[in-house]
């Protein structure tokens, strides 16, 4: 034979799916292999999936904002998302408009509702710009802050 591997192998899937294989050059190599190693592979797998599924189990949750917040020395303002409508938002075709305000636009700082749809989409709407100097402008909540 040109490979290295034995000519004789057998392999056994356990009930949760590990593979363990044996290899042999005789039939007679083979029968000593695997009466030497049932046991020890039987116990082996058993230990191994026990930790894997051990393992799983210690994922720990997701932490919670108050959690996150007390870590950082931070102050929860609010754990509501801020774009849901009737807090501020304005829907479209496309869902609930972003809120967002700019620091340096054409005509200096400006404020509007923007469309979620995609760059380039022939749908997206038009832009709802605030007013500078209107009650609302004074107001608005960002979703985000552009430089």
């Amino acid at each position: 034979m040109t490979h290295s591997e034995a000519p004789i192998s057998i392999t056994v899937k356990s009930a949760a799916g590990s593979l363990v294989t044996l290899r042999a050059t005789t039939a007679e190599e083979l029968d000593q292999v695997v009466a030497l190693s049932i046991a020890s592979l039987a116990s082996a797998t058993t230990e191994l999936e026990a930790a894997i599924r051990g393992a799983n189990a210690a994922v720990p949750p997701q932490p919670q904002a108050a959690t996150i917040a007390a870590q950082f020395g931070g102050t929860i303002i609010s754990e509501q998302p801020s774009a849901t409508p009737g807090q501020g938002a304005r829907m479209c075709p496309h869902g609930a408009m972003t809120r967002i305000h700019g620091l340096t636009g054409k005509f200096g700082p400006y404020k509007g509702h923007f469309c979620p749809a995609r760059q380039g989409d022939p749908t997206k709407c038009t832009t709802q710009y605030v007013k500078a100097g209107s009650p609302e402008f004074a107001t608005f909540v960002a979703d985000q802050t552009k430089a």
